[in-house]
């Protein structure tokens, strides 16, 4: 999945973006708020012309005290035609401070000094309420992927480990069972600004998740894309 960082911290945005990548996430990261509603504006846009409908971005981390244009002025206006998950990053510790972000739309306030464990434990939380799951587990009787564990097992086999990759490529498609996506819409949500992306990578990785799930586990629409099926 893809997360937009919004944190002009150098130091806290580059703790929290190796915390995001080492939980299998895709990172963005920009720090200010003009540069956020620029990203979002952008990718909406593009995604706006796939069959998907979906934003790209699965959540948003977003700090108060930004230079330029502050972060409630940035989620107010995200609200208007985005609903993206939203947890608040601040040092803004005040009660009507908590108040004021909340009733602006946020999913979540986390205070500084935060330990990343709580931050991403809240991440998961405020997606899962998007979705409206109730667990960490995705499940569509054939599949189970383990958000916590970054594990996924095929029918009753045992769990079995997922590379950051594996996991982000099966995640987006268990949040969208029996929806078609194309190599430019994984590739969209399991890659950040700047990553490379290899011609045949989506293929390696569905390749490799047969491999280690079973060959049905995803299945292709030749000419669109890739999907998995819808719970059972």
């Amino acid at each position: 999945m893809r997360i937009l960082l919004v944190e002009d911290d150098i130091m806290i945005g580059e703790e929290v973006r190796a915390a995001l990548r080492e939980a299998s996430y895709a990172v963005d990261w920009v720090r200010d708020g003009a540069a956020a509603l620029s990203a979002l504006s952008a990718l909406s846009s593009a995604s706006s012309l796939s069959a998907t409908h979906q934003p790209v971005y699965a959540a948003a981390l977003l700090d108060l005290g930004l230079p330029g244009r502050d972060g409630l002025s940035v989620l107010r206006q995200l609200r208007s035609g985005c609903d993206i998950p939203v947890l608040i990053i601040t040092a803004r510790d005040g009660v009507q401070d908590r108040i004021d972000g909340l009733d602006a739309g946020a999913d979540d306030y986390v205070l500084k000094p935060f330990a990343l464990g709580e931050l991403l434990a809240r991440l998961r939380a405020v997606m899962r309420r998007k979705s409206g799951a109730a667990t960490d587990l995705l499940d569509n009787g054939a599949v189970q992927l383990d958000l916590g564990t970054k594990t996924a097992r095929w029918q009753q086999s045992p769990p079995v480990s997922l590379s950051a990759r594996e996991f982000a490529l099966l995640q987006a498609l268990m949040q969208r069972p029996g929806a078609i996506l194309s190599r430019s819409d994984l590739e969209e949500r399991i890659y950040g600004w700047g990553e490379e992306v290899e011609s045949n990578a989506v293929e390696f990785l569905i390749h490799a998740l047969r491999k280690k799930l079973d060959k049905d586990a995803i299945r292709n629409v030749r000419g669109m894309g890739w999907m998995v099926a819808r719970p059972v």
